[in-house]
C-alpha cells in the first residue's frame, strides 16, 4: 500500500485511492469512522448506523461496495463508500478524522466518488443525513447535492433524515 501512497499524493501529502484489494487495517478503519460520527453521538435519534459496525462487518461492506481511502502522508484520515444501486450510486459513512477537519479531505474524498461514478452508466449520487446535522448538510449543499426527500426511520413518527442527491454530467 505504501508504494501506491507515494505515487497519488499531492503536494499537501494527501492521496485518496481505492480501498486496496488487499486491504487488512479494518479495525483502524472502524475507529477511524467511530472517531469521525462520535460528535453525533448525543445529537441524533435514532442512532447512527455505524455503531453497528464490526471490522468484520466493514469488510463485507467493502467487498460489496467500491471504497476511497484517504491518506495523509501515508496515514489513514479519511474513507468514503459507495453503494450502487439501480439508476444511482448511495455515498455512505463518509469519515474524516476530526483531526484533520476543516482541509477539505472530505470534499476531495466526494471528488473521488464522483469520478468514480462518472466512469460508470450511472447519472447521480444520493446521501442521507439527519434532520439535526444542519452544518452536515450546508456542506453537502456546498457539494452541489440538493434535498429531494424528507424520511422517518422505522418505528419514529417524525422526520430524522434527509435525502440530498447530486446529478452528474458524463
Amino acid at each position: 500500500m505504501a508504494e501506491m501512497l507515494t505515487t497519488a499524493a499531492t503536494s499537501d501529502g494527501l492521496a485518496i485511492v481505492p480501498l486496496p484489494a488487499d486491504f487488512d487495517q479494518w479495525e483502524e478503519l472502524l475507529a477511524l469512522i467511530l472517531s469521525s460520527f462520535r460528535y453525533m453521538n448525543d445529537i441524533i435519534d435514532p442512532p447512527s448506523s455505524a455503531l453497528r459496525l464490526t471490522p468484520e462487518n466493514l469488510e463485507q461492506k467493502a467487498a460489496e461496495e467500491t471504497a476511497f481511502l484517504a491518506l495523509l502522508d501515508g496515514r489513514m484520515v479519511g474513507c468514503v463508500f459507495l453503494a450502487e444501486k439501480n439508476d444511482h450510486f448511495y455515498l455512505g459513512k463518509l469519515a474524516v478524522d476530526p483531526a484533520c477537519q476543516g482541509r477539505g479531505i472530505g470534499g476531495r474524498l466526494v471528488a473521488a466518488a464522483e469520478e468514480h461514478v462518472r466512469s460508470t452508466a450511472k447519472p447521480a449520487i444520493e446521501l442521507q443525513v439527519r434532520i439535526e446535522l444542519v452544518n452536515n448538510q450546508a456542506t453537502f449543499h456546498r457539494l452541489g447535492f440538493r434535498e429531494t426527500v424528507r424520511t422517518a426511520h422505522a418505528g419514529y413518527d417524525r422526520l430524522t433524515s434527509i435525502t440530498m442527491r447530486k446529478e452528474l454530467r458524463a
